[in-house]
Order: structure tokens, then C-alpha cells, then sequence
């Protein structure tokens, strides 16, 4: 019985609700809940993270927000089992938030999308990319912003919402085989069979190529002045394509010309008719 009376002893009256000693120490519980509550999601989401590769910091900046929204729920629940009127406090919040929503619109979109790449894993450090045409690596996934690298070594800070609502290439997505693909032609007197028999060997020849992928060498057109091949190399490791690239042309140069096939370039024939070329002949007989 004096334990009853004690916890339903009145302190004091808010609004005409009556705040006992057993009010305030079921709020004071239900705050040490709270802390413990926060305390272990933020355990859960630092060990759910680390292995995924994410910066420290960004770790720090999504725990610090689970624990101010999981603080500010326990605090409105203790207040409202004291007897604290939370409506009008939630409407101006709510006022206070759309403000604050407008004027950081570009900033929270940002989040969002960095949260939805740390879960989707669609996209890791090292993967290699191309966003808005240019190749990079990423370096970091932040909670606002990836960092990445160029291959001239400039270092990109992108947003995070370009990465999720653009329309972006990853080489290494499910893997990291890459197509390389060069264009040659080569004059209609060759012989063709010499020439595809050249270029299939260059091809398998690249010490850098793939051999999950057999190399493809195709007729793919005649032109005006050539008949055009393409060549298609596989290889393991799309930030190397350039270099990969111009080792696979000169390659084809050198194999070419050791086999005394002539590379094709733009030329014109013009043929002149009778009427234009006797006027010159005879205006040429009497300059000499």
C-alpha cells in the first residue's frame, strides 16, 4: 500500500493531467531504454558497414542521425506518458521541417541517395565508371558525395544523386572483362584472306587479353576507298583500355605492313570528260 501511494502521489498538474512519482519514473525508463536502444543500433550499423569498405566519417554521420532520431522519439514518448501536450510542438516542428526541407533539398536528396548506394552495393571503391562521359575509379562512398579519379589523376567529388538517378556505366559491375575494339581498312586489291588471318593472330597475340573471351575479327563494310575490319579484343581490367588500345593498333600496323598489306585512306579519282580536257590540251600546247 505505501508503495502505491508513493507512485500515485501527485507532483503536479499539466493541463489537467495529473503527473505522479510513478509517471515520471516510467518517462525516466523508458529514456535509459532509449539510450541503450540507440547505443545498439549504432553497434549494429557500424559493424553491418565496415565490412562494405565505408569511410569512417561517413560511419560517424549516419550513427550520430540514427541516435538524435531514436533520442528524439524516446524524448517525446516520456513526455507524452508525463502529461506534456506534444501536438502543438509537433506542428510547429512540422512547420520548422518544410522549411528546412526546401532549403536543403539538393543536400538531403544527397543522402538519400548516398544511403541507397551504401545498401544497394550497386556501385564500391575501385569500380570503374563512366558518369557523365568521363572514365573514373572510385576512390570513396561518402553519405554526400563519392569520391573518384580520372585517368589523368584528377580527383571528381560527384554528388550522390547523379550516381543514382543518372544513367551510369560500371565496368566492373558483375565482373571486370571489357571489350576493346579497333576499326581498320585496308585497300580492295588485298587479299582478304591474308588479312583476316593477320588480324586474328594479332589479335590472339596481346599478351593482355582475356581468356574468357576468344578474339572476333569481322568484315563489317566495304567503303568508298577501303574494305573495313573490326577487331575485337577482350581483356580483364577496363582502366587499362587505353593503353591496351594503342598497343592492339600499332600491333595491327606493324602486322600489316610485315605482310605487305596496304592500310586504306580517303582518295579521289576524278575523271574528266572530253569537252573539259581538249580546251586544256590545246591551251597547254600553246603556253609551251
Amino acid at each position: 500500500m505505501l508503495a502505491t501511494e508513493i507512485l500515485d502521489f501527485t507532483l503536479l498538474t499539466l493541463s489537467g493531467t495529473p503527473v505522479t512519482v510513478g509517471t515520471v519514473i516510467t518517462a525516466a525508463v523508458i529514456l535509459v531504454i532509449t539510450w541503450w536502444v540507440s547505443r545498439g543500433l549504432q553497434r549494429a550499423i557500424r559493424r553491418a558497414l565496415r565490412p562494405r569498405t565505408v569511410a569512417d566519417s561517413s560511419i560517424t554521420v549516419i550513427t550520430r542521425l540514427v541516435h538524435y532520431a531514436v533520442i528524439f522519439v524516446g524524448i517525446a514518448v516520456a513526455l507524452d506518458t508525463i502529461g506534456f501536450s506534444l501536438g502543438a510542438l509537433f506542428a510547429a516542428g512540422a512547420v520548422f521541417a518544410v522549411g528546412i526541407g526546401f532549403a536543403m533539398q539538393n543536400l538531403a536528396q544527397n543522402f538519400m541517395s548516398g544511403v541507397i548506394l551504401l545498401v544497394e552495393r550497386s556501385i564500391k571503391p575501385d569500380d570503374v565508371l563512366e558518369v557523365e562521359g568521363k572514365v573514373v575509379r572510385v576512390v570513396r562512398i561518402g553519405i554526400r558525395t563519392t569520391i573518384a579519379r580520372t585517368r589523368d589523376d584528377e580527383e571528381l567529388i560527384i554528388p550522390n544523386s547523379i550516381l543514382v538517378q543518372g544513367t551510369v556505366k560500371n565496368y566492373t559491375l558483375q565482373d571486370s572483362i571489357f571489350r576493346l575494339r579497333a576499326l581498320v581498312g585496308v585497300v580492295y586489291k588485298s587479299d582478304m584472306h591474308l588479312v583476316l588471318e593477320t588480324l586474328k593472330r594479332v589479335a590472339s597475340e596481346q599478351p593482355w587479353r582475356s581468356g574468357r573471351r576468344d578474339p572476333r575479327v569481322l568484315m563489317t563494310n566495304f567503303g568508298d576507298s577501303s574494305v573495313n575490319f573490326d577487331v575485337s579484343v577482350w581483356m580483364d581490367d577496363p582502366w587499362e583500355a587505353p593503353i591496351a588500345l594503342s598497343q592492339l593498333h600499332q600491333a595491327i600496323w606493324w602486322a600489316l605492313k610485315d605482310a605487305d598489306v596496304i592500310i586504306a585512306f580517303p582518295q579521289l579519282d576524278v575523271h574528266l570528260d572530253r569537252d573539259v580536257t581538249e580546251p586544256i590540251g590545246r591551251l597547254t600546247t600553246r603556253a609551251a
